[in-house]
């Protein structure tokens, strides 16, 4: 019996490795599909907004749109239904739900100074959806439950302790060991596969650099090893990285392709 769950488990694992994330070309295990994962994006998304003060008609609600719609409008994605919402939140914070929908918290506009780095958290939380991180972390989550269970149907036969045993080893392991190490690769990704975006449609992608040193000052953070997200500092050379491997493929790069009314102002 074990033999045949290892061998559907091992089965899924390759029938699920069969797409590649953009940019990176990195391959990913997702086994959930992609009507379930917009309708999960969907409805969680009016729930949001239901819940939340949504910000519509000021300067900055109209900017948010704005830059979100330039940086969709180079992805070739018409299943997604792209939508850009300023919500009241003192949290320094922004995330995009399966599907295009992008929520920018007002407290980010206090260390995002200007529309380039806007426009860096938003291209990051577009990055998320066109690489289907969302689903990505279900299938994760999924896997990790689909071992815990099997190694507590191998040890059923086993003393009560050696169960209990398992599971919290099981659990710190695959949390500190898998789980947050995979949730702060992803956001590397993002970070990549945003860095991109932000220069196909025109921004000036050196900004992102401030935009993260304005995080780092702003912002007590904890160790990197217990965190779902880099540090400020590993962002910052990452970038750096990303940077430089574009200046070398595209040569001296321009600071801003392209202006529109709501681009190229100052927040405040």
């Amino acid at each position: 019996m074990y033999k045949k769950v290892i061998l559907i488990i091992i089965t899924i694992f390759f029938i699920g490795c069969n797409s590649k994330a953009p940019v990176t070309n990195r391959d990913q295990l997702i086994l959930i599909s992609q009507t379930n994962e917009l309708a999960l994006g969907e409805q969680s998304y009016k729930e949001v907004l239901k819940n939340s003060e949504v910000i519509n008609n000021t300067v900055d609600a109209k900017r948010v749109k704005e830059i979100g719609r330039k940086i969709a409008n180079i992805v070739d994605r018409t299943d997604y239904k792209w939508e850009f919402n300023l919500v009241k939140n003192e949290e320094k914070n922004a995330f995009c739900l399966p599907g295009g929908k992008v929520v920018v918290y007002t407290g980010i506009l206090k260390v995002a100074k200007n529309d380039d780095q806007l426009a860096t958290v938003i291209s990051h939380e577009i990055a998320h959806a066109l690489a289907r991180h969302g689903a990505e972390r279900m299938t994760t989550g999924l896997i990790s439950q689909g071992v815990q269970l099997l190694g507590n149907i191998i040890l059923s036969t086993q003393a009560s302790h050696v169960q209990s045993t398992f599971n919290v080893a099981y659990g710190l392991g695959s949390q500190y060991g898998v789980l947050l190490p995979y949730s702060r690769m992803q956001e590397s990704e993002a970070d990549e596969i945003g860095i991109h975006l932000m220069f196909q449609a025109g921004f000036n992608i050196y900004e992102s650099l401030k935009f993260w040193e304005n995080m780092s000052k702003d912002s007590n953070q904890s160790n990197e090893f217990f965190s779902t997200h880099p540090s400020s500092q590993t962002r910052i050379e990452n970038i750096k990285r990303i940077i430089k491997e574009l200046e070398d493929k595209e040569g001296k790069l321009p600071p801003r392709v392209q202006f529109n009314e709501f681009l190229g102002k100052r927040i405040y």
